[in-house]
């Protein structure tokens, strides 16, 4: 059975769209892996695509769209809705209802780095390597745990912790 997980952010053009990539192209048989935002810039920042093509993760199809795409009667229902907004910089996170877990991962936004191409082309190597880390940790997760809701809402809460240093031991 796939799972549904929906990366949610404000823009939805940096670090939801790192994420929903990412899990598509490691994962895309265990996950459909989706991104919004609660206030989409409309298009995917240019940095996000080529870090995303450095790493030889497909970028056919990603936009920058609405949360609202994915509350709209009839469209079938996420399983995870992970936040990745940065709380700690006062960045306002969307609030979504609905039968699903909710988590929050949240990691600075390299969309709002200042500074010449190499500073902004680090920041999102940066974000990506943080997105990577802890999608490697939700994949390591046994799936038995997806059938206890309290012990996967834990799992899943500690992941928003996870930094690139950690990565190795979520490694096969």
């Amino acid at each position: 059975m796939k799972r549904r997980a929906l990366f949610l952010c404000t823009g939805n053009s940096a670090r939801s769209v790192l994420a929903e990539a990412t899990l598509r192209a490691w994962a895309g048989h265990r996950f459909e892996a989706f991104s919004a935002g609660s206030q989409p810039t409309g298009a995917v920042n240019s940095y996000a695509l080529q870090q995303l093509e450095v790493e030889g993760i497909p970028t056919v199809g990603l936009r920058s769209k609405s949360w609202d795409e994915f509350a709209a009667p009839g469209v079938a229902p996420m399983d995870l809705v992970v936040t990745v907004c940065d709380s700690a910089a006062t960045e306002t996170c969307p609030v979504v209802f609905g039968d699903f877990l909710r988590v929050h991962w949240g990691l600075p936004d390299p969309a709002a780095v200042e500074g010449d191409d190499t500073v902004k082309r680090e920041a999102f190597r940066q974000a990506h390597r943080i997105v990577k880390a802890r999608l490697l940790a939700l994949l390591a997760l046994p799936s038995a745990i997806w059938e206890d809701r309290t012990g996967l809402k834990q799992a899943l809460d500690r992941i928003g912790f996870v930094e690139p240093d950690d990565e190795a031991q979520y490694r096969d």
